[in-house]
């Protein structure tokens, strides 16, 4: 508030900040956080910086009434059989995943080639050397499922960078610090929206793309596929560039092994392609497919899936929302 000097009297005079300039000083703040965060957890020794992502993301568990409802409220829909219990269990060990990543996340600038095996090893390699051999192009089928943002940094640090396909923060200082960490070793990002020229020149390129594609979409960007068999709107994108350009299509997920204590960076054998004279039938049967193979990932590791998203929010037409 300002200040005002009037004769004989002091006065407090409210001043209202501009909404432009509130969004600044909460963008600033909110990355002042975040910085810290990252900053102090990226210091501690692994054990311990893992304790305290996990405690933290529990914490929101705890206080975040949203996300636990929409968690329960997909896991019903997706395990109707299951009971109220089990699915508790399995939307606390959600949060136990992303604070285990959390932590990771922000020990990135400490691994190197020699000691990155502590954390992720390669499980499936031949795969994806075999798909990267046949010289157009490697779309990384995957999901926001155990280790997702290891996957891509793991790979570049082994020398092999990719283009990311993903959405900008809303805030845009977070945004470029995160971006960094991302990038560390020659990834490269490209907003979703905006992302199919680029694909395609880094398909001719015989480059290696990297999309997470189990999110709910907006028409027109994707269609109606069965998920856990309800449809669900998904992006249609990894299927027209693979239709297009004959690039293999590997499915790639990080998962978290409690037996070794370590994650698992997965690659499967490319998905043979569905092909027919009729092209939007063929995106579709094959967006079908791509999504089928994430479900067979979900249903095998059920709490290290991102089920506190809306995924089911967009609906046919007539169809009441479910959320």
């Amino acid at each position: 508030m300002d200040i005002v000097v009037r004769p004989f009297r002091l006065e407090l005079a409210p001043h209202r900040l501009q909404p432009l300039h509130s969004r600044t000083v909460l963008h600033r703040l909110e990355y002042a956080i975040v910085w810290f965060w990252i900053k102090v957890v990226g210091l501690l020794p692994r054990p311990l910086a893992r304790a305290k992502g996990i405690a933290l993301a529990l914490l929101v568990y705890l206080l975040h009434g949203r996300l636990r409802r929409v968690g329960m409220r997909n896991l019903t829909l997706a395990f109707p059989q299951t009971s109220r219990r089990e699915r508790r269990r399995i939307l606390r060990g959600v949060f136990i995943s992303l604070g285990r990543q959390l932590a990771e996340v922000c020990l990135f600038p400490r691994y190197t080639v020699e000691n990155v095996s502590q954390v992720v090893i390669y499980d499936g390699f031949e795969n994806f050397e075999r798909a990267l051999a046949r010289g157009k192009g490697v779309l990384f089928l995957t999901a926001h499922l155990g280790g997702w943002e290891l996957s891509a940094f793991t790979h570049s640090l082994h020398g092999y960078p990719l283009w990311i396909v993903m959405r900008s923060l809303d805030n845009s200082l977070v945004d470029r610090l995160l971006q960094s960490y991302r990038t560390m070793h020659g990834n490269r990002t490209v907003d979703k929206d905006d992302f199919v020229r680029g694909l395609l020149a880094a398909m001719k390129a015989g480059e290696v793309v990297g999309i997470l594609m189990d999110t709910n979409m907006t028409p027109p960007q994707g269609v109606f596929v069965d998920f856990f068999g309800l449809p669900a709107y998904t992006a249609s994108g990894l299927a027209r560039i693979a239709l297009r350009t004959d690039a293999a299509v590997v499915p790639g997920f990080t998962i978290w092994d409690p037996k070794l204590r370590k994650y698992r960076l997965r690659f499967d054998p490319a998905v043979e392609l569905i092909r027919s004279a009729d092209n939007e039938h063929d995106i579709v049967a094959n967006t079908a497919k791509f999504t089928k193979i994430i479900e067979d990932y979900v249903r095998r590791y059920p709490d290290q899936w991102l089920w506190v998203h809306r995924r089911w929010k967009t609906r046919p037409e007539g169809e009441p929302s479910l959320y």
